[in-house]
Order: C-alpha cells, then structure tokens, then sequence
C-alpha cells in the first residue's frame, strides 16, 4: 500500500469509527413540509446536526412513519424517537390532556406562553413522564371555524352542520350547538370537505393552509382579536432515548429546542394573519368574531365542555384551577 493510499484507508477508518458512534433519531409527524410544524422540526434538526456531536434527526412528515393519531404509543413505546403532535388527540387515554384543547382557556399567543411556564403545564408534563415522554419544544397554535356555506362566528351558526373539531371539548360543545360531530386527522378534511363529508371544519390556522382548504370553503373565520381555539401542539421525545444520549447530545438538543421554541411561538402569531390574506386571496370570504360572539361560545362550553372534562378526569378540577390562575 503506497503511502496516499494509507492515508487514505486511515481516514475512511476515522469516518467509520466516528459513523459508528453516531446516534440517528427519527422524528415523525402529520404535515406537509411547508407547514411552520415540520419547519420547527427541521430548524432542530439543522441546529442539533451542526452542534457536531455525531447526532442526527431523520424526518417522517405526512404521516409517512405513523398514522396522525397513531403516533403517542409508538413514542412511548420507543418505537420513534420523537413526534410534533397536539396533545389532545391522546384525550381518550389520558383525559387530562383534553385541557390542552379547551375552549376559551387560552386568550392568546403571549398567555399561551405562559400557561407552558406555568405549573399547570409542569402537571402534564409529569403525566407524559409517567408514559415515558418529555417535551423539548412547547407550542399552541390559534385556529379557527371555516364552511362550505354560512359563515360562522356565533354558536347557533353550527346548528344542522356535520363538521370536524380538534379535540373532545370542542366537539362537546360544538355538539351542544347543534352540529354533528365527524372526528378526522387534519390531514383528512380536504377530501371529506371535497366529498361532501364535512360542511364546516375547525381547526389550526397553520393546517388551513398548508392543507389548502381555500380550495373548498366559502367563509373563513380566522384567529382574530377573539381566539376561541387554542391547541397544545409540542415537539416530544421519548425520555429512555434521551437520557441515553451523551451529555453533549442533550445539551445540543435542548440548546436547539431553545431557540426552535421562541421562533415556534414567533410564527404562531404570524400563522392566524397570513393564513386569513391566503383565503382572501382566494375569494373566500372573511368573518370576524366580536366579544359578544366569543362570550356566546364561552357560555355554551362552560355547559358543554367543562362539565364533561370534569367527569372525565378525576383531578381535573385541580388541573383546570392551575390552568385558570394563568393571567
């Protein structure tokens, strides 16, 4: 072996070495890849690839690894590494989680912020450790009512409609208004809006868009002024794969989850306006909620909503006490 080659075959040795002792985790959820959910998965995994701590993150969006609904136990299970993935859809199996989609509970961005600093998020996150799950990135995301006829803002607007809504409560009280409830990933409404399934639809502003539903609605009514839809939508790992990793792993993950997390909360607030101008621009027609309209739909969940996480939850009064003494 001349000496170039030598060299050569040393290197190629070193890469390996180094290759072998590198960890590859994989990162699963339900969006397209222009969705601002997939781009703060991806802003972790450029962040954590140029710590150079010989860890890496794969992502699976559009539900290409797991189902949109289908991905909490595998994560707990170890069987993914990490999901983006609003909390609520695991509601049935945990009923705490249902507060994460409540109505009225969140007012806006900033409150919303502080509710994930509060001990009131401490509470959930215990319940994710006991599944063996921890939170890197937190994040809500506003969203809103759109139709495929009449525009909605009030709770007797619902009346007589087959629709989608994120989460228990909202289906509870949406079923309160009078609607018949169809219960669907995000990722399925545009083809049961096109097939006729669904007349009205609630849900994230950033899955409005990146779904494209301008595409079969007429009326939009989007976070505003008023927010009646705030959804809990973190960024989590399994806690066993994490604690596995090198103490410079995890500081270069929690580092980049850091930064992921104030940009996450930066593009929520920029989510509501950009994707009310893309259904304007669509010729669909806009629809504002006023106070009044929002004190209407509060009065429906506190009947609704409230009541039945209750009953459903045997500390949820204690749960939903924290989460009310968040000003």
């Amino acid at each position: 072996m001349n000496f170039k080659a030598g060299i050569a075959a040393t290197a190629m040795g070193l890469l390996m070495a180094v290759g072998a002792n590198a960890t590859e985790l994989r990162l699963s959820h339900q969006w397209s890849t222009g969705d601002v959910r997939h781009q703060v998965a991806e802003m972790l995994a450029n962040e954590v690839a140029a710590a150079g701590v010989d860890l890496s993150i794969t992502i699976y969006p559009s539900e290409s690894l797991f189902r949109a609904r289908e991905q909490y136990n595998p994560l707990s299970r170890g069987q993914v590494d990490m999901i983006v993935y609003p909390l609520s859809y695991s509601g049935g199996q945990r009923p705490e989680y249902n507060l994460t989609l409540m109505p009225g509970l969140v007012k806006n961005h900033d409150h919303a912020a502080r509710l994930n600093e509060s001990a009131f998020m401490q509470e959930i996150e215990a319940l994710m450790a006991e599944d063996d799950i921890k939170v890197l990135v937190h994040g809500y995301l506003a969203g809103g009512f759109a139709s495929t006829g009449d525009c909605i803002t009030r709770p007797e607007h619902m009346n007589g409609l087959t629709t989608r809504a994120a989460g228990r409560a909202f289906e509870q009280m949406l079923a309160a208004a009078g609607a018949s409830i169809t219960s669907m990933a995000s990722s399925e409404i545009y083809n049961a809006m096109q097939t006729g399934v669904l007349q009205a639809v609630n849900t994230s502003s950033s899955s409005f868009a990146s779904f494209r539903l301008q595409e079969q609605v007429a009326c939009y009514t989007p976070a505003g002024e008023y927010a009646l839809w705030f959804m809990y939508q973190p960024v989590m790992m399994n806690k066993s794969t994490f604690d596995g990793l090198t103490q410079a792993q995890q500081d270069a993950l929690m580092a980049a989850a850091a930064n992921a997390e104030g940009w996450y909360l930066e593009q929520a607030k920029l989510a509501d306006a950009e994707s009310a101008q893309v259904f304007r621009d669509a010729g669909v027609q806009i629809a504002e909620m006023t106070a009044d309209d929002f004190n209407a739909w509060l009065a429906l969940a506190r009947e609704s909503s409230y009541p039945a996480f209750l009953a459903d939850a045997p500390n949820g009064q204690a749960l939903l006490d924290l989460a009310l003494s968040v000003e």
